[in-house]
């Protein structure tokens, strides 16, 4: 750091004119007052006691303090912990066993979770999921304040999963969203209903499910969940183990990102 524009003069009527930016002139205000010999253990003790206090001591000076208080500014340095991010119950498709797991916040009605699967993830099942390598777990973040379908779709494939048909009602949910996106929840729910049936669901037991609404609470779990994660829009992603921890993905990703992601974790 330098002057811009200064003099001293050593005489009667010695005068120090200084002109710098606001930010120098906080910095000199601070060596003068505590004093640079104090501040730097003693380092320029000779010449604040010598009445010759040159440029270049005052630029150097004023160097090492900002310095000093930028330093200070900067966290400490301290060994990460891997970030775990928990899989409750929910439905996982691929291997339980898988190494990688992707944790997915989705909201049924939301387009850019059905872009995620229809676009997306049969990549990801290509070259990872179906090969063991990796396993997607699927927790429900409903956003009903502007998807008021989402939470009975939910409740939907949530039954479903009851009789270990998840994928299936998960993939018809998705495919036919612009079918039910815009009904009346009443609607909705008879078209949910006719879906079961399409994937041979047992009607009876399918549809005392979904009128009870038994899953409600196990999906608030997940809504509570995402939001202590830090989740606050449909997709978000979480990418990991609980060994190395997870890395967080937002919004419709396209193949690569994973790709990147997954790839460095397999290899680490």
């Amino acid at each position: 750091m330098s002057l811009d524009d200064s003099e001293i003069n050593h005489n009667n009527n010695e005068k120090i004119s200084v002109k710098k930016s606001t930010f120098n002139g906080l910095l000199l205000g601070i060596i003068i007052l505590v004093g640079v010999s104090a501040f730097f253990a003693g380092s320029y003790t000779s010449n604040l006691n010598s009445n010759q206090i040159s440029t270049e001591d005052l630029d150097e000076a004023m160097a090492k303090l900002e310095l000093k208080l930028l330093q200070n500014q900067l966290p400490t340095k301290q060994v990460a912990e891997p970030v775990k991010i928990s899989m409750d119950d929910d439905p996982i498709i691929g291997n339980p066993d898988a190494p990688i797991t992707i944790i997915e916040f989705s909201d049924f009605q939301c387009p850019f979770c059905a872009r995620f699967h229809i676009q997306t993830l049969p990549l990801l099942l290509e070259e990872y999921i179906e090969s063991g390598k990796v396993k997607l777990v699927f927790r429900d973040f409903p956003i009903q304040s502007i998807h008021p379908n989402a939470l009975p779709a939910s409740v939907a494939a949530e039954c479903a999963n009851d009789q270990n048909k998840f994928r299936e009602m998960h993939d018809t949910l998705f495919e036919n969203q612009n079918n039910w996106n815009n009904l009346e929840t009443i609607d909705a729910l008879s078209l949910f209903s006719q879906y079961a049936s399409d994937i041979q669901l047992d009607q009876e037991s399918f549809d005392l499910c979904l009128n009870s609404g038994k899953h409600i609470p196990e999906i608030q779990n997940d809504l509570n969940d995402g939001r202590d994660y830090g989740v606050s829009g449909t997709p978000g992603f979480f990418v990991g183990n609980d060994q190395i921890g997870f890395v967080e993905l937002k919004g419709a990703q396209p193949f690569e990102s994973f790709k990147k992601v997954i790839d460095a974790q397999l290899n680490s």
